[in-house]
């Protein structure tokens, strides 16, 4: 049936042009744009996750920046704590020269005082941005990622960076808690008394009996004339130890018995006692006692110093103080991070060195077995009051402290120089690594963060960017489209024209 109010040929060939033309913009505007999805219309869901990725490049590339401002950072630091430990080495060749006493140690000091001086500067000017990392101890973090969880909560991440003090500064000592227990002294004072070891003789020699002694290694003997009795081999064997001319070591008789005397500060001496009864004598050396208690025929002479000696079991934090008095004077250093009882100790003997007491001299030991670390304090002087103390909560020394005192002019400064600016040399150099570390870290973090806002941005294009030649193929096959589609709804629109011939 024809009709000519209802053409259905025609309206088919409309609603296929019209689709056809839908096509045809839809194929125009991923042209122009460049994107088969550029709206939430297009996709909603892909949409979505194009534009939360989006904006995770978005916050990589700030990330990025803060990586470069602080790896800049950490550079100058590390260049500073480089430099730092150049001057120090420098600073020790000097040390070492002024050792011979046939130098000329006034003009040293002034190379030293000038080497100091250049320390101060290049610490002072390590900074970039304002930010000095060679100055304090609290921590820097740098922006290193965002951290993206299956919820869609979203954390930054930072890579800390450990500032390393290298000023000269003492710190402030602690008022908290205090750490008495980490510290224990082995005497109340500190005196120039010699021990001793007393080697008693009994009765009964006869002539060729051989009285023997060893002292500091070396064999002693004193052979026996006749009518000689204990008397004479004491006062025999304390002339063969006093020929000796051992350094500190001298040898007395009292009452007929042998009184061996040891003033080393730092030193503990070997005695041992015995004898040959070649004659017709019967008596022998009985005993050898003394104060440090000596027993039988053998043992040592305690050293003269006296020691702190330091936990082996408590942990050390930062601020944590410790304080050793001499006389009416006290010395202190407070701990920064990551620090452990041997530089509490070797921080110590650093501050009483400073002081430049003419009688007192110090040195750092660690027991072999135990591991125990003891700063050793002896005096040539008068007798002095000795002890200590800790509190927790302070503000932590600089890791040059005493760098400032450093005085060669004088045999004792010269020698506590050379053992103190070990401990400088060894805390710039700790720092010279941990900036090391740090800017590699952070080095390593930026070109993973590039490679990652790479591989984002390449998965949001899969995702939302077209296909440029399906695009352009399609955009053919739809014009073609459209072409024909005109050509059959003109074919429609002319179909009622037949109905004039039924009228004719």
């Amino acid at each position: 049936m024809s009709s000519i109010l209802t053409n259905t040929s025609a309206m088919v060939a409309l609603q296929t042009l019209k689709s056809i033309n839908s096509n045809l913009e839809g194929i125009q505007n991923e042209i122009a744009t460049g994107k088969s999805i550029s709206s939430a219309k297009d996709n909603s869901a892909i949409w979505a996750i194009s534009k939360v990725m989006e904006s995770d490049v978005a916050g990589f590339k700030a990330i990025s920046s803060s990586l470069s401002l602080g790896e800049s950072s950490v550079a100058v630091a590390r260049q500073a704590s480089e430099s730092v430990t150049d001057l120090l080495t420098q600073m020790k060749g000097k040390i070492v020269a002024a050792q011979e006493e046939n130098v000329d140690r006034g003009k040293i000091q002034t190379d030293i005082s000038a080497l100091r001086d250049q320390i101060s500067s290049v610490t002072g000017a390590a900074q970039f941005n304002g930010l000095n990392m060679v100055k304090g101890t609290d921590d820097v973090n740098i922006l290193s990622s965002l951290d993206r969880s299956s919820d869609g909560t979203v954390a930054a991440s930072n890579i800390t960076v450990s500032r390393q003090d290298l000023t000269t500064e003492k710190g402030t000592f602690g008022t908290g808690t205090s750490l008495a227990a980490n510290t224990t002294a082995s005497a109340a004072t500190v005196a120039n008394t010699a021990n001793t070891a007393v080697v008693t003789l009994a009765t009964g020699w006869a002539a060729a009996d051989v009285a023997n002694i060893s002292v500091a290694g070396i064999d002693l003997a004193y052979t026996l004339g006749a009518g000689e009795d204990e008397t004479h081999a004491a006062a025999g064997l304390s002339g063969l130890i006093n020929g000796l001319g051992l350094d500190g070591i001298t040898a007395t008789v009292n009452a007929g018995a042998l009184t061996i005397s040891s003033t080393r500060a730092f030193e503990t001496l070997d005695v041992t006692s015995g004898e040959t009864t070649a004659g017709a004598g019967t008596a022998q050396i009985t005993a050898l006692n003394g104060t440090t208690g000596l027993t039988a025929t053998s043992g040592t002479i305690d050293e003269r110093a006296e020691n702190i000696a330091f936990s082996t079991s408590a942990a050390v934090n930062e601020g944590d103080s410790y304080k050793v008095t001499i006389g009416s004077s006290s010395y202190d250093y407070i701990a920064g991070k990551n620090e452990s009882m041997e530089d509490v100790a070797k921080g110590l003997k650093i501050a009483v060195d400073s002081a430049g007491l003419s009688d007192i001299s110090t040195k750092i030991v660690k027991d072999a077995t135990s591991g125990e670390w003891s700063l050793k304090v002896d005096n040539n002087g008068s007798s002095l009051g000795f002890s200590e103390t800790g509190n927790a909560d302070g503000k932590a020394s600089g890791g040059l402290r005493g760098l400032e005192a450093i005085d060669v002019t004088s045999n004792a400064g010269a020698t506590s120089a050379l053992e103190n600016i070990e401990t400088m040399i060894s805390n710039s150099i700790s720092a010279s690594a941990s900036f090391g570390s740090a800017q590699g870290r952070i080095e390593t973090q930026g070109n993973f963060i590039s490679k990652l806002t790479d591989s984002l941005k390449a998965g949001i294009g899969s995702m939302v960017d077209a296909d440029m030649e399906a695009a352009s193929a399609r955009l053919q096959a739809l014009q073609v489209q459209q072409q024909l589609g005109v050509q059959a709804l003109s074919i429609a629109n002319q179909a009622p024209q037949s109905v004039l011939s039924l009228f004719r």
